[in-house]
């Protein structure tokens, strides 16, 4: 199976980072925090990839073409045609990776990219598909079990991600209850994480550059009673601000990366 990664965006709220990268390649720890959202997929056996590309698409190209060099130390004998023995290379674990790097437009919206994609997906029954600025803990094989066995066209990762601010419970004026951050109880939020249908998932796309996955095959799917959830109370956040891009960094740095699944 395949994982769709919509790469395409601004970050205009990470605008001091994002002015000179494109949002999926601004850094958790030493990696781009793609690298971590494909080495979650990695861990779970999706290892094809299709990274739809828009805003400084050319820098995520660079990256990948230049990845071996970036990650291994490395001799270069500059008498003999530049030719380069890398070391440290033993335990390459995103040595089967297989990505396809799909230039969809930089002002192009996310059900427009997902549709200009659809050749490299012809010969998939299903895909996954997901944001490239989300990290969880999400089961992917538990996800595309759950999937498969709906019979639904598609399904998203229902999540309950912490709110900024406390809560507080009163009665008669008076706090009851205070909660630090809590999860937020009313309902639950579309994580990303997402598996379609390959044959089934089209008839609700178009050929439009502001068709929003959003805003227009999202609800009619839903109102098809076609669009699933399956839920996850584990770790979720999406690096959307420069608070959310500091936590991630501070719990990557103190190993206490709940994302982190793999070894």
């Amino acid at each position: 199976m395949k994982a769709v990664i919509l790469c395409g965006g601004q970050g205009i709220r990470l605008r001091d980072v994002t002015d000179l990268l494109p949002k999926p390649l601004v850094s958790i720890g030493y990696n781009p925090i793609l690298w971590h959202i494909m080495k979650i997929y990695a861990h779970h056996g999706v290892n094809e990839f299709i990274l739809c590309l828009g805003y400084k698409g050319w820098k995520i190209k660079e990256y990948f073409l230049n990845y071996k060099t970036i990650m291994h130390d490395f001799t270069v004998s500059l008498n003999d045609h530049n030719s380069v023995q890398f070391h440290n290379d033993d335990n390459n674990s995103e040595a089967d990776w297989k990505i396809t790097m799909a230039e969809t437009g930089e002002e192009t919206q996310t059900g427009a990219r997902i549709w200009k994609i659809r050749k490299y997906l012809e010969n998939e029954d299903h895909f996954c598909l997901t944001y490239g600025d989300g990290l969880a803990d999400v089961n992917i094989g538990k996800l595309i079990e759950f999937h498969k066995s709906s019979g639904k066209i598609g399904t998203l990762t229902g999540v309950r991600p912490k709110s900024r601010f406390g809560e507080i419970v009163t009665e008669k004026n008076v706090i009851s209850t205070f909660n630090e951050k809590p999860n937020i109880s009313e309902g639950w939020v579309n994580g990303g994480f997402m598996v379609f249908d390959a044959k089934r998932v089209w008839d609700y796309f178009w050929p439009d550059e502001n068709l929003v996955l959003e805003r227009d095959p999202l609800p009619a799917i839903v109102r098809d009673r076609q669009l699933g959830v399956y839920k996850h109370d584990g770790f979720w956040l999406g690096m959307d601000t420069m608070r959310e891009y500091t936590m991630l960094n501070d719990m990557w740095r103190n190993n206490k990366a709940p994302w982190k699944v793999w070894q």
